[in-house]
C-alpha cells in the first residue's frame, strides 16, 4: 500500500514544486492537486460537505491551474507520482487537454494520475456549456477520445461531444496515465468506472469504505476487467488499525491533505506525517 500527499493549491502559501519536493524527500510516493476554473458567486449546486452553496474552504475560488502546478513539482522531482484530485476535464477542449498532460506525463518520464470528476458544482460546469444530464456520458466521451490521441498513430474520434478525423498527435505519454474516479461509492459510480476508469478515489467524507471496496472488487471482476481496481482513499489521521484494515481489503494508495500554512510549516507537517507513515509501516506491516 502506498502513500500520497494532496495539496489544496492556492495563491497563498506553499506552493505546489515545493510541496512535492517535499513529500517526495518525506519517502510519499503520489502528490495530488484539484482543479476548478473559476467558482460562480451565484449558485444552485450544493456542496456535497455543507449541503449549500456555502464552501466549506476559500480555496475554491483560489486554486492554481492544475496542469501548470503539476508542471512546477515535475522539474523539482524525479520519482513521485503526480496527480489530480480531482481534474475537471470536460471543463476544457479535449484534443487540446490530451496535448498537455501527453507533454507532462512525457517530460515527468510517465508520472501522471489523471483523477477526475463529474463535477459537483453545476453552475460552474454551465458556465463550460457543459449539459448537467450529460456530464458523465461527456467525460466519457472525452477520455476515450484523449485515449486514442495517446496510443494510435493515426487518431479519430466520433461521438456526441468529441469528434475529430484522422489526426497526428505526438508526443504521446510514456504511459497511458490510469484514470481514477473520485465520486461517492455508490453502484452507479462502480458501473461507471468499471465501464470507463481504472480505479475510485474516495471522497473526503467517506471512511466507512468496506463494503463499498469489496462491491467495487466485484463488479470489477464480475465485468472481466484484468487485475484489481486501483482504490485511492483519502484519509483524515493514521491509524494503525485502520491502515492494516484497508491494506487487507486491497487499497492501493492512502492519501493524507496539506494544512494551508507556510512553507516552513508545511514542511515540518510532511515531515512529522512522514514519522508516524513510517512508524505504521514497520508496526503493521502496511508497506
Amino acid at each position: 500500500m502506498k502513500f500520497g500527499i494532496t495539496l489544496f493549491t492556492s495563491d497563498r502559501g506553499i506552493g505546489p514544486a515545493s510541496a512535492a519536493r517535499g513529500a517526495e524527500a518525506n519517502g510519499f510516493d503520489s502528490f495530488y492537486v484539484p482543479e476548478h476554473t473559476h467558482i460562480p458567486v451565484k449558485r444552485d449546486a450544493a456542496h456535497p460537505q455543507t449541503g449549500d452553496a456555502s464552501l466549506p474552504d476559500d480555496r475554491y475560488m483560489r486554486t492554481l491551474d492544475p496542469w501548470v502546478a503539476l508542471a512546477s513539482a515535475a522539474g523539482v522531482t524525479q520519482s513521485i507520482e503526480l496527480g489530480t484530485s480531482v481534474a475537471l476535464p470536460v471543463e476544457h477542449d479535449p484534443i487540446t487537454l490530451a496535448k498537455t498532460i501527453a507533454s507532462l506525463d512525457h517530460l515527468s518520464g510517465g508520472r501522471v494520475v489523471l483523477g477526475v470528476g463529474y463535477g459537483w458544482n453545476l453552475d460552474e460546469l454551465s458556465d463550460h456549456h457543459v449539459p448537467p444530464g450529460r456530464r458523465r456520458t461527456m467525460l466519457r466521451e472525452y477520455l476515450e477520445a484523449m485515449r486514442t490521441l495517446w496510443t494510435e498513430e493515426e487518431a479519430s474520434y466520433d461521438g456526441e461531444f468529441v469528434t475529430f478525423g484522422p489526426s497526428w498527435a505526438w508526443p504521446k505519454p510514456t504511459r497511458v496515465p490510469p484514470v481514477i474516479v473520485g465520486a461517492a461509492g455508490n453502484e452507479k459510480n462502480f458501473k461507471w468506472i468499471v465501464r470507463s476508469a481504472d480505479g475510485w478515489m474516495t471522497t473526503p467524507i467517506e471512511q466507512d469504505i468496506d463494503e463499498r471496496v469489496r462491491s467495487l472488487q466485484r463488479m470489477w471482476h464480475e465485468a472481466g476487467r484484468v487485475g484489481e481496481p486501483r482504490i485511492v482513499v483519502l484519509d483524515g489521521k493514521p491509524d494503525v488499525d485502520k491502515l492494516h484494515r484497508w491494506r487487507d481489503l486491497g487499497v492501493s494508495e492512502v492519501v493524507y491533505g496539506l494544512p494551508d500554512r507556510s512553507e516552513e510549516e508545511v514542511l515540518a507537517y510532511l515531515g512529522r506525517l512522514a514519522g508516524k507513515i513510517e512508524g505504521l509501516r514497520e508496526s503493521a506491516a502496511v508497506s
